[in-house]
């Protein structure tokens, strides 16, 4: 009875760190739209040292994570790089052009991109069940993608010329293509499952028995000097000092640390503890869906419903892969 407990109490958590990724997705579109990429992720991993900081202090008496070996500073250092510097990068861009929603689909894909990494450079085995959740992922995320397009292509106004020759075909019956922000929103989405899953196979890597608060705690702080050393080089951080002048960047960017990089990852750190590994992803994967009402309520956007089949096939995909 106890252990029936204890997994409930990990698939409440595991539900709650999806509501807080749905979250700190919504808070760091917004937060993208008045400040740079660079300022938003520099800023949001400051905020996120702050309380991991404190939460390890509080727990383990030792704010700072100086008692890790140098295997641990190494992977996960390069995590942190890897997975914060150069995934959120492409991620915030993402989240900038495409927007929150088509951007968390996305990162439906890392499960089975993480699998499929680790049976190509680690030998794990990917059976035929992996197999098939990867494939509706896939499915899923393409039907998303091919509705929203249509959902464009009907909403914009296209002037129509009349065809010069009888036998030309009508610019009307023609494919209208996207648009070249949303491919790019599109590739960096999709970069950024890639870069995800490298960042969690090294942090598996470097991890191992260090408690992960100061693991966590390792890689922000590798992303905070990779970030300082690309904002210095892109614009000598002109980008950074013009986002301390606006409150309302810096207050979403705020809100959204809080959700993500704090409470997501200790939510799902502690729900990983108290139930099993496959449901807590499941459950975490459900922010795709979750996402879609605040798109509605919040940003207004149309959703067609062959968009959220799309979503809900990604997430049983992801269910597929793991139970």
């Amino acid at each position: 009875m106890l252990e029936c407990g204890m997994d409930r109490i990990g698939e409440i958590a595991a539900f709650g760190t999806a509501i807080c990724w749905t979250l700190s997705a919504i808070f760091f579109e917004r937060a993208t739209r008045r400040i740079s990429v660079l300022a938003v992720n520099l800023f949001k991993l400051l905020f996120a040292m702050a309380f991991l900081t404190l939460s390890a202090w509080i727990v383990r008496g030792l704010p700072f994570p100086t008692d890790a070996s140098g295997r641990a500073w190494l992977f996960l250092s390069l995590s942190g790089l890897i997975g914060f510097v150069i995934t959120d990068i492409f991620l915030f861009t993402a989240y900038k052009t495409i927007g929150s929603r088509m951007s968390t689909l996305f990162l439906a894909l890392s499960p089975p991109v993480t699998a499929l990494l680790g049976f190509l450079f680690l030998g794990e085995a990917m059976g035929p069940r992996a197999l098939l959740g990867m494939l509706l992922v896939v499915a899923g995320i393409i039907i998303a993608v091919l509705a929203r397009g249509k959902l464009q292509i009907a909403g914009r106004k296209v002037q129509v010329p009349v065809p010069s020759h009888p036998g030309d075909q009508h610019p009307a019956s023609r494919p209208v293509l996207m648009s070249k922000e949303d491919k790019r929103g599109y590739l960096f989405a999709f970069l950024s499952t890639i870069g995800q899953s490298i960042g969690m196979i090294l942090t598996k890597h470097g991890l191992q028995d260090y408690h992960p608060i100061a693991g966590s705690n390792i890689r922000i702080m590798a992303g905070i000097v990779g970030f300082l050393v690309v904002g210095f080089f892109w614009d000598r951080g002109k980008s950074y000092r013009s986002a301390l002048k606006d409150r309302a960047g810096l207050k979403f960017t705020f809100f959204g640390a809080i959700a993500g990089p704090f409470l997501g990852v200790t939510l799902s750190l502690f729900a990983m503890q108290k139930t099993m590994a496959g449901v807590v992803s499941t459950l975490i994967g459900l922010t795709p869906i979750l996402i879609i009402p605040p798109s509605i309520l919040l940003f207004k956007q149309k959703v067609k419903a062959a968009e959220i089949g799309g979503a809900l096939l990604a997430v049983a995909g992801t269910a597929v892969f793991f139970l």
